[in-house]
């Protein structure tokens, strides 16, 4: 099967051997992706497209050639890239945006943006395996509401909650339940949409804020006011298949801009795995009382959730025990850097498991010791920042050791074909050593 030249921009290039990556310039057309005519897991022949036949290997079983097709363009697609061009079954990754550092790895859905708005259904629909939920299943991110509401219904451990649209019913809430307590915008608000209010004042302007002043637009038209929970914030990956779930390694992020947790938060400013307080017994208990009957909740409702389930938990610090604080419907981003790192199994083959439902039986193999990324923002983030600094040394800065490896999420290229930053997060320097001290020390020598 053939199929002509979906856009220009997006360019193909044959491979026999060593699998290459071609990154789409941004367009005012990004936004909406242009996804309907981008349609992957397709081989190319000089300026037409085809699907490769599966090989028959050695040992008589099938192996399937794909082209891989990643959306989105910060430093958790540049992450996936790379793993996926270690695949020896993956011939091509494409990556739309993509930013000016990913040259080595494409569908794998990134941002929760695109699948709130529907992506993957319409890839679904004409027959390509797509990594990322139904814009139902995305529902889980996209609304606060509705997971709140899952979880209630399928007793899986979460805060209290309450939700509102009128401003005073909601300060009444507030000042009933006291501080500190917690106040959502229901809908995707960029990751600035939840305010950890330590004053009752606080808390009413944060209602204000999102039903009076409407800050994050029609995200905000909802708030939900939420139990603050005391303890220690951890992060845990699930991959699913619309009825399995199988856990990835852990790892845990650093929101807070300044060293030592302060000043305001961001979308991460570094992350690690594993995480010392995921134990192995905590993690066996987020997935049967956190992610396995969310899963099936899922199904039962009718939206079955494939792809990434990214809990947000905090570890009480009464109880020791985890309670949901959050669902993502995608890799977190950085902790997606630290787990493709470490991760050893092929993740085309992985994926396309997870596409197939065939995930039973899938086990994941990680390398030993510990990862560590190191976020370096532009000067003003998360606030106003600078744009247009030139980058320099960067080959000097892998060449510290084998184990690093460097994430572009905020770059570009200028005219003199030097990199520049261009976002408010720009590089993530990411190490491995034998535990988290050795990963540190390597991540900060190469600074």
């Amino acid at each position: 099967m053939t199929t002509t030249p979906f856009f220009s921009p997006l360019t193909c290039l044959s491979q026999k051997s060593e699998p290459s990556i071609a990154v789409d310039a941004p367009s005012k057309h990004v936004g909406q992706f242009l996804f309907c005519k981008v349609y992957i897991f397709l081989a190319m022949g000089n300026a037409t497209l085809s699907y490769i036949n599966p090989v028959r290997l050695l040992d008589k079983r099938l192996e399937e050639r794909v082209v891989v097709l990643v959306i989105g363009g910060g430093g958790r697609e540049h992450a996936l890239c790379s793993a996926l061009k270690r695949s020896s079954s993956c011939d091509s990754v494409f990556c739309a945006p993509g930013n000016a550092g990913i040259s080595s790895s494409g569908v794998v859905v990134g941002p929760e943006a695109p699948l709130v708005a529907g992506l993957s259904n319409d890839l679904v629909k004409a027959g390509i395996p797509t990594f990322g939920p139904s814009s139902e299943a995305a529902a889980l991110e996209g609304s606060k509401n509705f997971m709140n509401n899952l979880c209630d219904k399928y007793r899986i451990r979460t805060t209290k909650y309450k939700t509102f649209t009128e401003p005073s019913a909601a300060k009444k809430y507030i000042q009933e339940h006291g501080a500190p307590i917690v106040v959502k915008a229901d809908g995707l608000a960029a990751g600035k949409g939840v305010i950890v209010s330590m004053t009752l004042e606080e808390a009413y302007e944060a209602v204000d804020s999102m039903l009076i002043e409407n800050v994050f637009g029609s995200a905000g038209c909802r708030v939900v006011i939420e139990e603050f929970l005391e303890g220690e914030e951890a992060s845990f990956f699930a991959l699913v298949d619309g009825e399995n779930a199988i856990p990835l390694e852990s790892a845990q992020d650093h929101k807070r801009v300044g060293d030592g947790d302060t000043g305001p938060n961001t979308g991460g400013m570094g992350a690690y795995s594993p995480a010392p307080i995921l134990t192995k017994e905590l993690q066996s208990v987020v997935m049967e009382s956190i992610i396995l009957p969310t899963v099936k909740g899922m199904s039962v409702e009718g939206c079955k959730f494939v792809g990434v389930l990214y809990a947000g938990l905090m570890i009480e610090k009464k109880s020791g025990l985890p309670k949901l604080i959050e669902y993502n419907v995608r890799f977190g981003d950085p902790e997606c850097q630290v787990l493709m790192v470490r991760l050893e199994s092929d993740l085309v083959q992985v994926l396309l498991a997870a596409c197939r439902g065939e995930l039973t039986g899938v086990m994941l193999n990680w390398s030993p010791g510990s990862a560590m990324v190191v976020v370096m923002a532009s000067k003003g983030y998360p606030g106003s920042y600078e744009k247009g600094a030139v980058i320099g040394n960067l080959e000097e800065a892998k060449q510290v050791t084998p184990s690093v490896k460097i994430f572009h999420a905020g770059t570009a290229l200028d005219s003199d074909g030097n990199f520049i930053a261009t976002g408010g997060r720009v590089l993530g320097v990411t190490a491995k050593g034998k535990d988290l001290e050795e990963a540190q020390d390597r991540a900060y020598q190469a600074l």
